[in-house]
């Protein structure tokens, strides 16, 4: 399950390509379904990383993470956030264009009051999963990686871009790998 953390890299390439391409693609019915296809790749993908957060976890020794019924509330945690994602972003979700920095792409018409809450779900259980990994394990890059992108996203920065918040998510995902990458090892050479 670990492997999930892929799958949500996938998603930010997406992303980032279909927003790259936006100022070549110009206004329109192509880049306008695009963009909901953004919104739609983001709602199921992102809480993945609640699966890829049990998979890391299991390698810390606690019992209650190998059990069955941690692995079912997992999976229904993460369907319900993908649910509540869906349900309160991407359904119904009426998109604008608009030129920003020099890019162009489709954004909610209404403006959203903070981050969507699915964010914030998974934002916690990252931070919840690598103060457990390191406590367990005295892995450090996980909890490093989610601090700064929490703190990261939280803080607005002087200058005309997006890019900061997108360097936080490359740190966050870079971080991520990392962990898979120890753990998938130390599971190799046991």
């Amino acid at each position: 399950m670990s492997s999930f953390v892929y799958l949500v890299i996938i998603g930010l390439i997406f992303d980032n390509i279909v927003v790259a391409l936006g100022r070549f693609i110009g206004v329109g019915t192509l880049l306008e379904n695009l963009n909901y296809l953004r919104y739609w790749v983001h709602a199921f993908v992102t809480p993945t990383l609640i699966l890829f957060c049990l998979s890391v976890l299991q390698h810390t020794g606690i019992k209650w993470v190998k059990s069955k019924i941690t692995l079912w509330m997992t999976w229904l945690y993460t369907i319900i956030l993908i649910l509540l994602e869906i349900f309160t972003e991407a359904w119904d979700i009426q998109l604008k264009p608009v030129w920003e920095y020099g890019v162009l792409r489709y954004i909610p018409a209404e403006s959203a009051s903070g981050p969507p809450i699915m964010i914030i779900f998974i934002s916690i259980t990252l931070i919840a999963t690598a103060i457990l990994l390191y406590k367990y394990t005295k892995w450090k890059w996980m909890l490093i990686g989610s601090v700064i992108m929490t703190i990261g996203s939280a803080i607005p920065f002087p200058f005309n871009s997006a890019a900061s918040t997108n360097g936080f998510e490359l740190f966050l995902l870079i971080t991520l790998v990392i962990t898979k990458l120890h753990f998938d090892k130390k599971l190799t050479t046991v």
